[in-house]
């Protein structure tokens, strides 16, 4: 069952509710929003009394069943559009379209530097870069770890960007955390449970990329992790699934976009590069991309592709992302963003 607040109640009302929810046999698992308190009561309505009963109470507004598996990101616990605060002055799923951009991997000050600096003046509102690399090989560039960190964290003093990198490790949440203000799961950890708890619990936006063999009813059953340890903010994002097609690193499915629109109230990301591995694919998937309905794109952007150290045919030079976030104006005005 869903319980939602009205506005504006006192903290020892929204205790009240919690205490009876719990009194009544099922778990509560708070959602906070900009307007409304939710309240998502986990557990069997055949063993326990209903909890229709709290619809009768002041404080809250509407009792509503969720018959989805996935009950938190269901839209029919929030029909609303959730929209998630990134850094101070970054909401994602409003009105306003984002992109995020930056290298695959950060590789030196000067690199990460220039790439933020051209980025922003392009019109990117996120920076990513790779501190911690998942690498197929163990013996291809693993990130620069906690030195990349840091030189994020400079990177956004310096742009005022807020920073996304990857979390790999449940040991590495809240130092992770500590230097960035979206901590993304890759494909290969899109399913690591112990890894999206962890990842929930320092507080920060979560970007839940989709496994590269993952239903979509699996990926939202992943992200329901992310609710149910009290984080509402959590990011889908789209990056290719893995098919039969070799002609592209990945099959990016944007048909994923209207399905989470249409299933869930969270934002939706789109990551091109990842999703073809080529960088001559990526504007053209961006352009779809926008017109379909996501929220944010997140793009990869070197300063010399050729010399990156790691996936250097997906990513964009500085020039091609000046033109491509040009290009991209008419699209988003036609999709009714900003």
């Amino acid at each position: 069952m869903i319980i939602v607040l009205k506005p504006h109640i006192t903290a020892a009302q929204e205790k009240a509710v919690t205490r009876e929810i719990r009194k009544l046999g099922y778990q509560p698992h708070i959602m906070r929003g900009v307007e409304h308190v939710v309240i998502g009561a986990i557990g069997d309505e055949r063993t326990h009394q209903s909890l229709e009963v709290l619809a009768t109470w002041p404080q809250v507004e509407r009792v509503m069943p969720v018959q989805k598996r996935f009950k938190l990101v269901s839209r029919e616990a929030h029909p609303r559009n959730s929209e998630v605060r990134v850094g101070k002055n970054v909401v994602l799923g409003g009105p306003r379209f984002h992109v995020m951009a930056g290298p695959c991997s950060v590789e030196s000050e000067k690199q990460l530097l220039t790439t933020a600096e051209a980025v922003a003046k392009a019109g990117a509102t996120v920076l990513r870069g790779g501190a911690f690399k998942p690498r197929t090989s163990p013996y291809e560039f693993q990130g620069l770890g906690l030195k990349g960190l840091k030189l994020l964290a400079k990177a956004r003093q310096e742009t005022g960007l807020p920073v996304i990198t990857e979390l790999l490790s449940e040991a590495h949440a809240e130092m992770v955390a500590e230097y960035a203000d979206v901590l993304q799961i890759g494909t290969r950890n899109a399913q690591n449970f112990q890894l999206l708890i962890a990842a929930a619990r320092t507080g920060k936006p979560v970007l839940l990329k989709r496994g590269m063999s993952m239903r979509i009813e699996e990926w939202l059953l992943a992200g329901e992790y992310i609710l149910a340890n009290e984080n509402p903010n959590l990011l889908f994002c789209e990056r290719g699934i893995r098919t039969f097609e070799t002609y592209t690193r990945n099959t990016l499915d944007l048909g994923a976009i209207p399905i989470i629109k249409q299933e869930s109230h969270s934002p939706i990301v789109i990551d091109p590069s990842q999703g073809a591995g080529r960088a001559d694919l990526v504007a053209a998937m961006c352009k779809g991309a926008v017109a379909m309905g996501a929220d944010a794109l997140l793009i990869e952007v070197h300063p010399n592709p050729t010399e990156a150290w790691s996936d250097g045919a997906q990513q964009l030079s500085l020039d091609h992302f000046a033109q491509l976030m040009q290009e991209l104006r008419p699209f988003i005005a036609a999709a009714g963003r900003t």
